[in-house]
């Protein structure tokens, strides 16, 4: 950790676990000006994580007959999934992202495609609604078929999943995942935040936009409307680690719905590499090491990798309080930085002591 801090990262923290023995540490500071140090039980915005948290609240539905996992989208929502579209599309794509919908956060913030952050502080106190983000998701050019070989990465998907959960359960999605994920968990320090403030003992949160932001700018007070049920969930990695445990462990879904979730394609995600997406879960098999589950996620200023080996006996959460800082190049490309290798060797350390270490967006451009 303290080599991560060292190669430009503010601050640092985490938990691993490994059987019956846990460590937390923390490395660098949560905020620069005052030089206020991290600790390893702040709160931290989770990001795409919160795509897991969404799955099993799905799943859990699926299980109660109120979802089926290959009907129509169209079928739930005909006004959000018109047409051939919401025929074409099923419950399942949406989970794992091969759906086609692209994702809707260029659109949403328009100056990005001119390589700008205008867009960042224009919309850091608005108040999205998902219908709106849903819409610019469904108006922009498919980024695929429906049920392709290869997804394509969407927020959009997980927008839509959450105005499923509200049309099954007759109440929001964020307070069905609250009653049945969060809490069924024992999660203590987790929740879809009310505001647009942190509440608890948190970090600044640093966003260098691939170096448009220079110095980094604090984007931790932000309306998370713009993202809601796919990545707005705030967290400790304490809780991330319990998440992930029991939901490999059977007690947030049932079993053949867990096998369900791990049943994988490849997905090309936002930094352009290609994954292998479950329903809400993603696989990373580490040579020499195992097979582990969990999610990366990232939102403006905040990024954090959550693994969970398959046995169960080994866990990693980590956050940082920086995000996007690889430069571009002439192509656009992000180049490698220091923070990359050193994000290696501690994910590496933390996760088995040798092999190749997971790539992400919190690992590596």
């Amino acid at each position: 950790m303290d080599g991560v801090h060292r190669a430009g990262v503010p601050g640092v923290y985490g938990e691993v676990r490994a059987a019956d023995r846990t460590w937390r540490g923390a490395s660098g500071v949560a905020d620069t000006t005052t030089g206020r140090p991290v600790s390893a039980d702040m709160r931290h915005r989770v990001g795409s994580i919160t795509k897991t948290f969404t799955a099993a609240a799905v799943m859990q539905q699926v299980e109660q007959g109120r979802i089926r996992l290959d009907a129509p989208i169209g079928g739930y929502l005909p006004r959000l999934v018109p047409g051939e579209r919401g025929r074409s599309i099923t419950v399942r794509m949406l989970l794992n992202h091969t759906s086609g919908i692209p994702d809707y956060v260029p659109y949403a913030f328009p100056s990005l495609q001119a390589d700008s952050p205008a867009s960042l502080d224009d919309n850091r106190f608005r108040q999205f609604t998902p219908e709106e983000l849903i819409e610019l998701g469904l108006a922009a050019p498919p980024a695929g078929e429906p049920g392709g070989p290869t997804g394509v990465y969407s927020n959009t998907n997980y927008l839509l999943l959450g105005r499923l959960l509200e049309r099954v359960s007759g109440t929001t999605a964020e307070e069905y995942i609250t009653r049945n994920v969060i809490d069924r968990a024992g999660l203590r320090h987790t929740a879809f935040p009310a505001g647009a403030r942190i509440e608890g003992p948190h970090s600044r949160m640093y966003e260098s936009l691939y170096g448009l932001i220079d110095p980094a700018r604090d984007y931790s007070v932000y309306n998370m409307s713009w993202t809601g049920t796919g990545a707005a969930v705030v967290s400790t990695m304490e809780d991330v680690n319990r998440f992930y445990g029991r939901l490999l462990d059977g007690g947030i879904v049932s079993r053949s719905s867990l096998t369900q979730m791990q049943r994988t394609v490849p997905v090309r995600a936002l930094d352009g590499t290609t994954i292998e997406y479950g329903l809400g879960l993603h696989k990373v098999v580490i040579a020499d090491c195992g097979t582990f589950w969990g999610h990366d996620g990232t939102v403006w200023g905040a990024a954090m990798m959550s693994l969970t080996r398959a046995d169960g006996k080994r866990q990693m959460s980590v956050a940082v309080n920086l995000a996007r800082w690889n430069e571009r190049d002439s192509s656009g490309r992000p180049q490698p930085h220091p923070i990359d290798g050193a994000l290696s060797t501690l994910y590496r350390q933390a996760l088995c002591d040798t092999g190749k270490a997971p790539q992400g967006p919190a690992a590596a451009p």
